[in-house]
């Protein structure tokens, strides 16, 4: 960079979404044009015609880009086996606050071995778990307020 030189990422990657960016917010129909043929899309003429160019751009990036499918492919690559599950981690995630899984209903407890086994058979017990994350800044952790 001291000598003027892009990173890789930058000239591979930044620097084509920025060119394409450019040309559909200046209307430049020439670069579209080259762009769209030199990545095999077809746009069709309503999305190209359209008043607003945020309508364009993300007819040509939803098909260049497409992010489900980028979004989809990371989950199964990088989030871990439900198999690989640990005994003590089944318990924590079916236990609310303080509660312990002792504490459980006998007919909850019994659900810790069809939650490992994550069976798909007609007989195994249906179990749906709701999660809801969200950002905390982590001065609010407890572990982390003055005392």
């Amino acid at each position: 960079q001291s000598k003027g030189k892009k990173p890789l990422f930058v000239q591979l990657v930044l620097d084509n979404i920025w060119s394409l960016y450019e040309a559909v917010m200046k209307r430049d129909k020439e670069k579209i044009e080259k762009i769209v043929t030199s990545l095999g899309l077809k746009i069709g003429p309503r999305e190209s015609r359209h008043a607003d160019p945020k309508v364009h751009l993300n007819a040509i990036c939803s098909q260049w880009l497409p992010i489900s499918d980028a979004v989809l492919s990371m989950v199964c690559n990088k989030v871990p086996s439900p198999l690989d599950i640990t005994a003590e981690r089944v318990e924590k995630l079916m236990c609310v606050g303080a509660r312990t899984f002792d504490s459980l209903p006998p007919e909850t407890q019994e659900l810790k071995s069809a939650f490992m086994k994550c069976s798909s058979e007609g007989t195994a017990p249906v179990i749906v778990f709701v999660s809801k994350m969200f950002p905390v800044d982590s001065k609010a952790l407890p572990q982390n307020k003055p005392r």
